[in-house]
């Protein structure tokens, strides 16, 4: 059983996508984070994340333990890897990571950005979790906040403006809806409420889940 969970930032979909495969017995896969760690690699031996070549090594390089680096939730790693997501060469170096953990049995929950349309494709089930602009920014200001890390809004709301319009815009694999998915906007929505919607959504798409 493979889920999909679609999305920009801030919209709820990592908590939402945890939850889920802990409800349903799945393996559960952070696809963003394979993007911010190798982001960040090229940031921390100083290169420029838009570098087709070193976004590239780094993206082949990258290991399972780095997924555990506390520095991915950062703002630094999120605009990097909206920049490395948008090179064709990065995309398909991770894509057979992805999909090779999505067919580990029980199954898998994956969120991303093109979960839906390009890595799994044939998921059981599509959610595409969205959010306003302006609660998203909301949701990331506090989340910062809570972790004591000082934050500005006008920065946070420019920095995710300028990452949503590169993750929609990009050539490969953009940040659209695949066409089965169900839209589930969580602007109103606490993530219990999230969360009991979108198990509702599964169940009705997987009966045996």
């Amino acid at each position: 059983m493979i889920i999909a969970i679609d999305g920009p930032a801030a919209a709820g979909k990592g908590t939402l996508a945890r939850r889920l495969a802990a409800h349903f017995g799945l393996n559960y896969l952070d696809t963003g984070g394979l993007y911010r760690a190798t982001g960040l690699t090229v940031l921390r031996f100083g290169g420029d994340p838009a570098n087709p070549e070193q976004a590239e090594a780094a993206a082949r390089a990258l290991t399972p333990d780095l997924l555990a680096d506390p520095a991915l939730r950062g703002e630094e790693a999120g605009s990097a890897a909206s920049k490395v997501a948008a090179i064709p060469g990065v995309r398909a170096a991770l894509l057979e990571f992805q999909r090779s953990f999505a067919a580990t049995a029980p199954g898998a929950v994956l969120d991303g950005r093109d979960i839906g349309t390009v890595v799994c494709p044939d998921a059981d089930a599509k959610l595409f979790v969205t959010a306003s602009l302006e609660k998203r920014v909301e949701r990331r200001l506090k989340e910062l906040l809570d972790k004591g890390v000082s934050a500005i809004r006008d920065q946070i709301f420019q920095d995710m403006k300028e990452r949503d319009e590169r993750d929609s815009a990009r050539s490969v694999a953009p940040l659209v809806p695949a066409s089965d998915a169900v839209l589930l906007d969580t602007s109103e929505l606490d993530a219990d409420a999230a969360f009991a919607a979108a198990v509702s959504i599964i169940s009705q798409r997987c009966p045996a889940a």
